[in-house]
C-alpha cells in the first residue's frame, strides 16, 4: 500500500556523498566513553596515590607529636629528680612537691621513690587506680638518683595518644600503638573496621621501645567500577546508539528537502545579491526575519547579526527612538503609505543617512499575512546632490554679495576723498590765516594741525581698503610694530575711555622694524581693540583689554596680541568667526574680521583666537619681519615660532 512516509532505512542517491557520516556520533561516543572510562580509572588511582601520601605524613606528623610529649615528660621525671637530689627533706616532704602534683593533673598514673634496694619510700597516689579499657595498658619511665635510687612515673600511652591526636586526625584515621607481637596498647578505634582500609604503620622505637603507631584511614575508596559516574556513561552510551538510529532515518529525509531547497535557495540568492535595493522581512511583532546584503551593508551590521532582532533597532538613531518607534507602531498597524516615507538611519560606526522606505504584506503559500516586507533605497546620493546644487547657490550669491560690497567700498572711498581733501584744505587755509596774525592762540594752532592730519590719515584709510579691497597690493614699508600698536590706540583712547575700558600695553622693546603696510596693520589692531570694548560694553565689574607684542626665539616672526576678560568665544573657532557677514552684533556687517584675516594672509601671517587664560578672548596675530624672505614659509612653520 503506499506511504506518505519515506522508508526508514532508504537514502536517496543525492546522500551518496554523506557516506557513513551518520555514524560518527556514535563513534565519537564510544571514543568518549572510553577516555572517561580510562580517566575514572586514573583519577581513582590518583586519588589512592594522594590519600597514601597524606597517610603517611599524618603518621609521621603524630609521631613527631608523641615523641616530642613523651621526651617532654621524661625532661619532667628528671627535673623532678634532680629536685629531689638537692632538698634535704624527706619522703614525707614527696607529696607536697609541685613537681609531682602537676604530673599527676597531667596525666600520670602513679610516681614512686625508690631507695638503692629498690624499697618503696613514697608513693603518690597511694593506693594507684590501674587504667580502663580505654585507656589501654600503661607504660612507666624511670630516672635515677644520686643516692642510688629510682624515681618511677607510670603513665598511660592511651590517654597520651588521645590528648596529642588533633580532632581533625581522630575524624580521618583509626589510631593505635601496638607493641612488636601485634598486641594493641592503645587506640581510638571502636570496635569492628574495614578490612580493605588503607593503613600505614610507623616505629615509635625512639620513644616507647618496640611500640608501632599505626593509622587506618576510616574512609576507603569504592572499586572504579562501582561508581555513579560508570551507570551514567552507560545510560549516556545507550541513549547515543538509540539517538544514532534515529539521526538514520531524518538524514534520509532531510537529503530529499535539501535537494529541493539548494536550487531555490541559490536562484533567489542571485537575484536579491544583484539589487541595490535594501530588503527585510518582517513578523507581524516586529521581529526581522530577514535581510539581504545590500540592506546589511548599507547600516553595516551582518544579515546574521540582525536577523531575530526585535525592536527598537540598532540602525535607529539613539536620539529619535520615541519617534521612531511611534512609525514602527504605525507600520505594523498597516498604515503605512503606499508611496513611502523618508527616515533617518543610523550606520554602525556613528553617522546617520537618510531612507526611502516602502512596506507592503508579507503573505504566506496559505494566503495569510506572516508579516511585512520592506524596499529601503538609500538617498545619501541624491541629498547629496541637492546639498550641492543649493550650495553651489548659495556660493554664487556669496559672492555676489562679495561684488557689491566691493563696488560699494570703491564708491564709498571716491565720495569720501573729496570731502576728506576740502576738509584738509580748508584746514590748512585756516591755520594759514592764523599764523600770518600777530599772536595766533598756540591751542587753536595745535588743533587745526590735528585736524589736517587726521583728515590726511582718514583719506589714506580709506585709499588703502579701497586698493585692498580692488585686489592691489598693500603698500610695503619698513614701520615698528610698537609704533603701529601706540598709533591705533591713540585713535580708540577717548572711545574706550567714554566706555570705561582699561586698557594695558605691554610692548616688546627688542622687536625689529618689518616689512608690512602700517596703515592695513593699525586698522586690523584698531579693529579688535574695538570689537573687544564692545564685547565689554554689557559687562560688569572690571572691563580690561590687554594688547602686547613680542618676536619669535629665533626673531624670525611678530607677535600682538589683543585679550580682554569679556565672555569669550563660547566655543567658536576662527573659521566661522571670519566667515563673511557673521556677526554676534545686532547692528554689525559680519566683515571685520574677514578683513582682518584678509590682510594678515596678504602679509604671509598667520591670523587665530583662542580662549583667554583668565577667561574672556585672545586674538593673535603672527607676521614674519622680512615679508620677501618668508613668502615661501607655510603656515604651520609661522604657528609654530609664533
Amino acid at each position: 500500500p503506499p506511504s506518505s512516509s519515506p522508508p526508514p532505512l532508504a537514502l536517496p542517491p543525492g546522500a551518496a556523498r554523506w557516506g557513513g557520516l551518520w555514524l560518527l556520533p556514535l563513534v565519537l561516543t564510544l571514543v568518549l566513553v572510553a577516555a572517561l572510562l580510562l580517566a575514572v580509572r586514573q583519577a581513582q588511582s590518583r586519588a589512592q596515590e594522594e590519600i597514601r601520601e597524606a597517610l603517611i605524613t599524618d603518621a609521621l606528623s603524630l609521631r613527631k607529636q608523641i615523641e616530642d610529649r613523651v621526651d617532654a615528660e621524661r625532661e619532667r621525671l628528671a627535673e623532678l629528680g634532680r629536685r629531689l637530689d638537692a632538698r634535704q627533706d624527706g619522703p614525707e616532704a614527696f607529696g607536697a612537691m609541685p613537681e609531682v602534683l602537676e604530673g599527676l593533673q597531667r596525666g600520670w598514673i602513679s610516681v614512686s621513690w625508690l631507695d638503692a634496694r629498690n624499697r618503696n619510700l613514697a608513693q603518690l597516689p597511694a593506693q594507684p587506680r590501674p587504667p580502663n579499657a580505654a585507656e589501654g595498658l600503661s607504660a612507666h619511665m624511670s630516672q635515677p638518683l644520686a643516692d642510688g635510687g629510682t624515681l618511677v612515673m607510670r603513665y598511660s600511652p592511651g590517654q597520651m595518644l588521645r590528648q596529642n591526636i588533633p580532632w581533625w586526625l581522630a575524624h580521618k584515621y583509626d589510631v593505635r600503638l601496638i607493641d612488636g607481637t601485634g598486641t594493641v596498647i592503645a587506640s581510638t578505634a571502636e570496635a569492628g573496621g574495614t578490612p580493605e582500609a588503607e593503613s600505614y604503620r610507623v616505629s615509635m622505637e625512639s620513644s616507647l621501645g618496640d611500640a608501632w603507631l599505626e593509622l587506618v584511614s576510616r574512609e576507603p575508596l569504592r572499586p572504579w567500577y562501582s561508581t555513579l559516574p560508570l551507570g551514567l556513561i552507560a545510560g549516556f552510551t545507550l541513549l547515543i546508539v538509540f539517538s544514532t538510529l534515529l539521526l538514520r532515518r531524518q538524514m534520509a529525509q532531510l537529503v530529499h528537502a535539501e535537494e529541493a531547497w539548494r536550487g531555490e535557495a541559490a536562484w533567489r540568492r542571485a537575484m536579491e545579491d544583484s539589487l541595490r535595493v535594501g530588503l527585510r522581512a518582517r513578523d507581524l511583532e516586529g521581529r526581522l526575519v530577514y535581510v539581504n546584503r545590500s540592506l546589511a551593508a548599507m547600516v553595516g551590521w551582518s544579515p546574521e547579526e540582525l536577523v531575530g532582532l526585535m525592536p527598537p533597532m540598532p540602525y535607529w538613531p539613539p536620539d529619535s527612538l520615541e519617534a521612531t518607534m511611534q512609525r514602527h507602531r504605525r507600520n505594523m498597524a498597516g498604515q503605512a503609505p503606499r508611496e513611502g516615507y523618508e527616515a533617518v538611519w543610523r550606520h554602525r560606526d556613528g553617522h546617520t543617512f537618510p531612507v526611502m522606505v516602502f512596506e507592503a504584506p508579507l503573505v504566506d503559500a496559505h494566503g495569510r499575512q506572516i508579516g511585512w516586507m520592506g524596499s529601503i533605497i538609500d538617498l545619501t546620493e541624491r541629498k547629496r546632490m541637492e546639498e550641492r546644487e543649493l550650495r553651489q547657490t548659495e556660493v554664487m550669491a556669496h559672492h555676489a554679495r562679495l561684488t557689491m560690497l566691493g563696488e560699494v567700498a570703491s564708491t564709498l572711498a571716491h565720495e569720501l576723498n573729496q570731502p576728506l581733501t576740502a576738509i584738509a584744505s580748508y584746514g590748512a587755509g585756516v591755520l594759514n590765516s592764523l599764523q600770518r596774525g600777530p599772536a595766533p592762540d598756540p591751542v587753536l594752532v595745535r588743533a587745526l594741525q590735528r585736524l589736517g592730519e587726521q583728515a590726511s590719515h582718514a583719506g589714506a584709510i580709506v585709499q588703502r581698503i579701497r586698493d585692498f579691497l580692488t585686489r592691489r597690493e598693500p603698500r610695503l614699508e619698513a614701520c615698528d610694530v610698537n609704533t603701529v600698536v601706540r598709533g591705533a590706540l591713540d585713535l580708540l583712547r577717548r572711545d574706550v575711555d567714554r566706555r570705561g575700558v582699561q586698557v594695558e600695553l605691554r610692548l616688546d622693546a627688542r622687536l625689529a622694524p618689518i616689512v608690512a603696510d602700517a596703515i592695513l596693520l593699525e586698522q586690523v589692531v584698531v579693529n579688535l581693540v574695538r570689537n573687544a570694548a564692545d564685547a565689554l560694553a554689557e559687562q560688569a565689574g572690571e572691563r580690561r583689554v590687554e594688547v602686547s607684542t613680542s618676536r619669535s626665539a629665533d626673531g624670525r616672526f611678530a607677535r600682538i596680541d589683543v585679550c580682554d576678560n569679556g565672555p569669550g568665544l563660547n566655543g567658536r573657532r576662527i573659521e566661522a568667526l571670519c566667515a563673511p557677514f557673521y556677526s554676534t552684533k545686532s547692528e554689525g556687517m559680519g566683515m571685520g574680521l574677514a578683513i582682518c584675516r584678509s590682510i594678515i594672509e596678504a602679509h604671509h601671517g598667520v591670523f587665530d583666537a583662542s580662549e583667554a587664560h583668565g577667561g574672556g578672548a585672545c586674538f593673535s596675530l603672527t607676521l614674519p619681519v622680512d615679508l620677501h624672505g618668508e613668502e615661501e614659509s607655510t603656515a604651520e612653520e609661522v604657528l609654530q615660532h609664533g
